[in-house]
């Protein structure tokens, strides 16, 4: 399954399509204005919230946080001790731990399980610039959960590097 995803990407307050491989608008990421957190839902295509994505507040380290039906579903934050300043994990719920690492802010990286790839963000597809895409590689992955994750790591690479 592939997804495009439109580079306007990230501004607060903003929504904007995600459509599947064949122009047909998918999921809406409805940015919330005015909040204290930077504040995101992933709805479907009738308008109904799948997922909901949130900055953690009060954290050592940048941490967004999903939620799926006001329950917890995965955090996302930069790897501790990473030599690589573009290596984020995730953890989910159950404790299952997944791996993002590449050229996030190029919208060039992978997303692991346990070594085995799970999805792929990468442009090198497309010809429009400003359009990257979203590659499920696996047909059992949560598409919307790795859209979130999308989502939560190019938000806080960008972060990362406003606040250099």
């Amino acid at each position: 399954m592939r997804f495009l995803v439109y580079d306007r990407l990230l501004g607060i307050g903003d929504d904007y399509w995600i459509e599947d491989d064949h122009g047909n608008k998918v999921f809406l990421v409805d940015g919330k204005a005015m909040r204290l957190r930077d504040t995101w839902e992933l709805k479907d295509a009738q308008g109904r919230v799948l997922i909901d994505i949130h900055q953690k507040m009060f954290a050592l380290r940048d941490t967004m946080v999903i939620e799926r039906a006001g329950e917890p579903l995965a955090r996302i934050k930069r790897k501790r001790l990473s030599l690589l300043r573009n290596h984020y994990r995730v953890t989910l719920a159950d404790g299952t731990e997944l791996d993002v690492s590449g050229k996030i802010l190029d919208r060039e990286f992978a997303v692991e399980y346990d070594g085995e790839l799970l999805a792929v963000v990468s442009r090198r597809w497309l010809t429009l610039r400003d359009t990257y895409g979203v590659d499920v590689v696996r047909d059992d992955a949560d598409p919307a959960l790795l859209i979130a994750l999308t989502v939560c790591v190019i938000h806080l690479a960008e972060k990362e590097r406003e606040d250099d």
